[in-house]
Formats: structure tokens, sequence, C-alpha cells
């Protein structure tokens, strides 16, 4: 009884559940519709030329499969920490656990990092502002960084409203994309016949070409899996995840295609492919007369929905994965009023800063995308895996055969066979270390901590 008492007073306030279907529907949406579309579609078309449909296409199929997998997983597990959590289920590796924790962390932080340059740019531009130098953009990302830290700190429902509205200003450009691009080819402008016009980058072949691009563009692809680390602030999520989820992916697979369709007929794949604001080439080619700064504001928005959603995703998977012992337990502490992991919302927003201002973030959409592609890989994996382990009530389950092609598509894509950039490699061989140098660190306070405290043991893993 003494016992129960003390884990009593030692529990921690439950996160508060605010989101039902609309909300989590909006939030996968606006996480996958984030800053990659509006930057990537430039750099696809230089690997594969007019049909840069195909890569995001393929991209999407490859998501789809993946998300199957997580589907059977977070309505069998309805926690946080998402990939991580899996992973520790299936293995029970301290050490792996905490890779993957890690790896998904990197992903978050680096694009939402990314995104708070890419506001900080775009906020220069909507405002046409002088040139600023690279002080004064590093100060208006960091503003908006600490920003971004405090609403997610206010709450989770303020963050997921705010989500809302963003998610639909991010949407409402991608629609202008689409609609532009009806229209001028309705009106005799354009040329289809690019969309079957393809090269190959760098003498590659076709295969290799749509592969490397496919790697690209999965980067625009992600964001499905964020919303499993909201799991414990959903309504319902056994019942709701799966239709939510599929809806989701679907939805933004489906705009897409019809953005990078719009954007090769309206703009040669050639000139889309220089600079870094491609859909505004393409609004500009289609609609000459349309206010190109309304475009820039909707650009500065999205990427602002793209650093929120992520930060929210970085401090929960935090948050559950010191639950679950794998990291320290001060990263777990749930604040008693607001309701919302604030130790990990301040690690998490901290790393951010530095970040934004120590690192060059323009080369890590590579990264990014193969760092999520072997967390991909080990939850198709860990799937099969905890097909053994049997709960109290009914969840989703995939198709065998899905988590098995998703795993093989996904290890492919993250493997040098697919054509992927080496700077890609050298860049994530340098997270991970840092990884390593980090577990070991947590690994010996958790072994220090245990003279104190024998529940900190990272063997003694929650069940």
């Amino acid at each position: 009884m003494a016992d129960d008492a003390v884990k009593q007073t030692r529990r921690e306030p439950e996160l508060k559940r605010v989101m039902g279907p609309g909300l989590l529907l909006l939030f996968v949406v606006g996480d996958i519709l984030g800053t990659g579309v509006y930057a990537l579609t430039g750099r696809v078309a230089n690997e594969v030329g007019g049909a840069v449909w195909l890569p995001f296409l393929i991209a999407f199929l490859v998501a789809l499969l993946t998300a199957f997998s997580y589907l059977e997983l977070v309505t069998k597990y309805p926690r946080a920490a998402g990939a991580a959590l899996y992973t520790h289920k299936a293995f029970g590796i301290h050490f792996l656990t905490f890779i993957v924790a890690f790896a998904v962390m990197c992903s978050g932080l680096t694009s939402a990092s990314s995104a708070s340059k890419a506001f900080a740019s775009n906020f220069v531009e909507a405002f046409d502002l002088s040139p600023a130098d690279g002080f004064a953009l590093t100060a208006i990302a960091l503003g908006f960084m600490l920003l971004v830290g405090l609403i997610n700190f206010r709450g989770v429902g303020e963050s997921v409203k705010l989500n809302v509205l963003l998610t639909c200003v991010e949407l409402t450009g991608l629609l202008i994309v689409i609609c532009i691009g009806a229209w001028a080819l309705g009106g005799g402008n354009g040329d289809l016949s690019r969309l079957t016009d393809f090269h190959s980058a760098e003498g590659d072949s076709a295969f290799f070409s749509v592969t490397a691009a496919t790697a690209l563009a999965f980067f625009a692809m992600v964001g499905f899996e964020d919303s499993v680390n909201m799991a414990e602030e959903t309504k319902d999520p056994v019942r709701i995840f799966p239709k939510v989820m599929l809806t989701g992916l679907c939805i933004t697979g489906v705009i897409y295609v019809l953005v990078s369709i719009s954007s090769v007929a309206l703009v040669p794949p050639a000139e889309l492919g220089e600079g870094d604001a491609p859909l505004l080439k393409v609004v500009e080619a289609g609609a000459s007369a349309f206010p190109l700064w309304i475009f820039a504001f909707i650009t500065m928005f999205a990427v602002a929905n793209s650093a929120l959603i992520n930060m929210l995703m970085a401090s929960r998977l935090l948050y559950g994965m010191a639950n679950e012992r794998v990291l320290p337990r001060v990263l777990g502490k749930v604040h008693p009023t607001r309701r919302t992991p604030w130790v990990g919302i301040l690690f998490t927003t901290a790393i951010a800063f530095g970040l934004i201002w120590f690192a060059d973030l323009t080369a890590l959409g590579g990264t990014t995308s193969l760092l999520l592609l072997c967390v991909f890989t080990v939850v198709n994996i860990a799937v099969l895996v905890l097909r053994r382990d049997r709960v109290d009530h009914n969840h989703f389950k995939a198709p065998t055969a899905i988590p098995v092609i998703g795993a093989v598509a996904c290890a492919y894509l993250a493997s040098p066979l697919s054509g992927r950039a080496a700077a890609d490699y050298r860049i994530a061989g340098i997270l991970v270390v840092i990884g390593v140098v980090l577990w070991l660190i947590t690994f010996l306070y958790n072994r220090y901590v245990l003279h104190e405290d024998a529940d900190l043991d990272p063997t003694n893993l929650r069940d």
C-alpha cells in the first residue's frame, strides 16, 4: 500500500484529449502539406524533367504502405512516442529505441528550424523590406521559434486551433496553383506534353533518376507519422485514427499530383528547377495579374504550420519516451494547469534555437527523408514482430503483405542503390554520432539515478 501511495504521488497529470476527427484530419493534412511541396517541386523537376508527377505518386504509395503499419500500432498502443514506442515494444533494446527516437526528433527539429528560416525570408519578401543581413534574418527566425514554443506551452487546444487556420491557408495556396493551372490550360496556355518529357539527371538511367527523385519527393509526404505522437491528446484514437489518417493521406496525394501537373505544364522543367520558389513561378506564368505578394504571404503561413506541427511532435515524443523510461523522467513532466509537457517543450525549443543559429539547413531535406525512411523500415518490421503481443481491445490490423512490401520499399529508398546523394549520408552520420553520445549520457544518467530510484533502470521498461 505504501508503494502504491508513492506511485500515486509521483503520477503526472495526463495530457488533455481535445482532438476529434476534424482536428486530427486537419493536423494530418497540415503536417504533410508543409514546407516540402512549396520548395521541392523544382528540385524533383531537376531529377526527372517533366515527369515530376511520377516521383510524387510513388512517394505517396510508399507512404500509404507505411501508414497501414502505423495504424495497426497506434490503435494497438494508443500512446504518445510513435515509432520509438513501437521499436521499444518490439525489440526491447534501449540503444535501438533511443536512436529511433533521436532520429524522429532530429527530423522534426531540422524541419521546424528550416521552416523558421524560410519564414524569416518570406517575412522580408511579404513586407517588401530592404534586404536583411544574416543576423537580422536569424533574429526573425529565433523570434518566430520563440512564438511557436509559447503557443506549444499554452496548450494543445490552442496549438491545434492555430493549425486549423494555417492548414486552411496553405491548402488555399495549393488550390490556387491547381485552379490557375486548370484555367490556363483551359485557355490554351501551357503544354501538357511536358508531362511525358522525361530526362535523366547527370546521365543516370531512368530507373535510378526516378528512385532518386522519389527519395527526395518522399520528404514532402512525411508528416502523417507525427500524428501518432498526439494519440494521448486524441479522443477515442483507436476508433478514429484509421479513417482519418488514410483520408488525409489520400487528400494530400491527390493535391501533390495535381500541383506537380500544373507546375510542369505552365513552367518548363529547367526553369522550374531554378531558385527556391517554384510555385511562385507557376502562379506568375499562369496568371500574371495575380498579386504575387498574396502568394508570398501564403507561403509564409505554410512554413509556419510546418514549424508548429513539428515542434508539437518533438515535445510529445520526448514526453512519451520519458514515460517509457528510455529518457530521463524529467522530460515527461506535465504542467499542472496547462497540461502540456513543458520540460520537453523547453528542451526541443532550445535545440531548435541552436540549429537556427549555427546550422546551414539548406541540405537537410534529403537527410530528413533518409532518417525517416530508416525509421519507417524499422516500424514496418516492428508490426510483424508485435503480432505475437495480444492486447485486450480490438484494433486495426494491416494485411501481412503490406508491412513486408513497405519495409523493402523504405529500405531501398534509404539505401545508396536508390541514387541518393552522398551528402545525405554524411549529415545523417554526424547526427547518429551525436545520438550515440547522447544515448551514452542518458544511459549513465539512468544508472546513476538507479541508486536512488530503481524505477529508472533502462531495462525496467513499462508494459
